[in-house]
């Protein structure tokens, strides 16, 4: 991963705390600039579990591209989130420009009302199946996906390989969006 890579990672409240604590440290570590990213309706945000995250810049001020690549954290947040047309074009814009978006959990809500999910292979919490299914994703029942510039995972088990394939993927040159494959 280039030491310089800008990451954004979005927090609402009732974020699922490891989602959203393991990539945000994994990614530090690896010398990423982390950017904590809140839809605008707090200066303060509680994970699931009574961690609470403060954000950096709301949706609003977030540019794509100022980033390298997006973490959408799963919880209850991604609900939230998902309420946001300006988080939603960040996300958008970000996918767009063939940045990394990574969404683990229930971030699978995010992508489809982005409306990113059709054609995309992905996985997702076995809740909201259904629901990527729906908005036309190819669901499949592994730890990690990959399926050009977008990366998911099922739940906080699989970090290790969520943050692993975004850590190898902001090393990788540029890859195209579906749109444009």
């Amino acid at each position: 991963m280039p030491v310089s890579a800008k990451v954004a990672i979005l927090v609402e409240n009732l974020y699922e705390d490891l989602e959203f604590w393991y990539p945000y440290y994994r990614l530090k570590e690896e010398g990423a600039e982390v950017t904590v990213v809140g839809t605008g309706s707090s200066q303060l945000y509680r994970g699931k579990h009574g961690l609470e995250a403060r954000p950096d810049i709301t949706a609003e001020q977030a540019d794509p591209g100022k980033f390298d690549a997006v973490v959408i954290p799963g919880g209850y947040a991604p609900d939230y989130m998902r309420r946001y047309p300006a988080l939603l074009d960040f996300v958008r814009g970000m996918h767009g420009q063939g940045k990394v978006v990574a969404a683990i959990c229930h971030a699978g809500w995010v992508l489809a009302s982005a409306g990113l999910t059709k054609g995309l292979t992905m996985t997702c919490f076995s809740s909201i199946r259904e629901d990527v299914v729906n908005a036309g994703a190819n669901y499949v029942d592994r730890p990690v996906v990959k399926d050009g510039n977008v990366i998911t995972s099922r739940f906080p088990a699989d970090l290790p390989a969520f943050c692993k394939e975004i850590i190898t993927s902001l090393g990788e040159a540029r890859v195209p969006p579906i749109s444009e494959r």
